[in-house]
C-alpha cells in the first residue's frame, strides 16, 4: 500500500478530500448542500491536478544522475539508502530504520479515532549509488514508502511508516557539494608544533641534540623547525585532501522534494493514474452543478 505522508498534498492527491465533501453532500442532502459540495469538490480536484501533474513532470523530466558526477542544482538521485552514523530506533516498534514517522490514535467514548501524538524524525541518512555518497536531509520532504504498520492495543491505534536500511531510495531535489577541505594556517600550525615540542625536551634532544652536550645550537634547532615543517606539511595535504559533501534537500525556489522507496516508473504510473482521475473528478461535479442548476430553475 502506498502511503504519502506529505501532510500539506496528501489528501488532494489521492481524493480524501472530495470524498469527504461527497459524504457531506450525501449527509446534508439539501439542494444547497450539493451545490456547495459540488463546487467545491470541482475547485479542490483543479489544485489536485495541478499538484499531481507537476509531481508527473518533475519525475518525467528529471533525468537521474549520479553523485560523482551530479550538477549543482535540482537533480535526481537512485541508490542504496544506509544510516549516517549509528542506526536509528524507531518509535514505536523500536526497530532500525532511516527515517520513519508514527501516529498514535485512541477510541473515545463516541467510537470515533482521536490522534493524541504524533512525530516525524529529521535526522539525515545516506543515498550511496556506487559512484559516492550524499546526505540526505529529509526535513520538509514528500515521503512515500511501502513500509506501513498498523496494530491496536485496548482503545490505542499504533501507525508507523519507515524507511529502511538498504533501500533502494528515490530522491528529487536541491544537490549541494561542499568541500571537504578544511582551512590550514600553517604558520600556526608549525609554531604550534614547535612549542609542544619544547614542552618535552627530553624528546626534543634525543631527536636533534646531535653532539650531546644537552642544548640545541643553531644547526641542530634547524633540523628541528625542518622536520617541522615536513609533518606541518603531511597535515596541511591531508587537511586537503578531504573528499567534497554531497547534500540534497528542500530546493529553495519550492520545487518538488521527494523520497521514496518506491521505483521512479511506478511513481510516474501512480501520478498519472490521480492526474487523470482529477480530471474525471472535476468534469463529473462540473456535469453534477449544471445539472443541479437547471432542475433548481424548473
Amino acid at each position: 500500500m502506498l502511503v504519502s505522508l506529505r501532510r500539506s498534498y496528501a489528501e488532494l492527491i489521492t481524493s480524501g478530500a472530495q470524498l469527504t465533501l461527497l459524504f457531506i453532500g450525501i449527509h446534508v442532502g439539501s439542494h444547497e448542500g450539493w451545490l456547495a459540495s459540488l463546487g467545491l469538490m470541482a475547485a479542490i480536484s483543479i489544485v489536485a491536478w495541478l499538484s499531481a501533474l507537476k509531481r508527473l513532470r518533475a519525475i518525467r523530466d528529471t533525468p537521474t544522475s549520479r553523485v560523482a558526477s551530479a550538477a549543482q542544482g535540482y537533480v535526481e538521485l537512485a541508490g542504496r539508502g544506509k544510516p549516517f552514523g549509528e542506526p536509528m530506533i524507531s518509535t514505536l516498534s523500536r526497530l532500525p530504520c532511516l527515517w520513519h514517522r508514527y501516529r498514535i490514535d485512541e477510541k473515545n467514548d463516541d467510537n470515533e479515532w482521536r490522534t493524541i501524538d504524533k512525530g516525524e524524525s529529521t535526522e539525515p541518512f545516506l543515498l550511496d549509488d556506487g559512484s559516492g555518497t550524499c546526505i540526505v536531509d529529509p526535513s520538509d520532504a514528500e515521503i512515500l514508502t511501502k513500509y506501513k504498520d498498523t496494530w491496536r492495543e485496548a482503545q490505542f491505534r499504533y501507525t508507523e511508516w519507515k524507511l529502511i536500511n538498504s533501500d533502494r531510495l528515490y530522491v528529487i531535489g536541491e544537490f549541494r557539494t561542499r568541500s571537504g577541505a578544511v582551512e590550514f594556517d600553517g604558520r600556526a600550525e608549525l609554531d604550534a608544533l614547535l612549542a609542544e615540542w619544547k614542552q618535552d625536551k627530553p624528546a626534543l634532544h634525543a631527536r636533534f641534540d646531535l653532539n650531546g652536550d644537552g642544548e640545541l645550537d643553531m644547526q641542530e634547532w634547524m633540523l628541528a623547525r625542518q622536520a617541522a615543517r615536513r609533518e606541518v606539511a603531511k597535515k596541511q595535504r591531508e587537511a586537503h585532501a578531504q573528499p567534497d559533501i554531497h547534500l540534497i534537500g528542500q530546493p529553495r525556489d519550492g520545487k518538488l522534494f521527494l523520497i521514496s522507496n518506491l521505483a521512479p516508473e511506478r511513481l510516474s504510473r501512480r501520478y498519472l493514474f490521480w492526474s487523470w482521475a482529477h480530471v474525471v473528478i472535476f468534469f463529473g461535479a462540473l456535469g453534477a452543478l449544471g445539472w443541479l442548476l437547471q432542475t433548481s430553475n424548473f
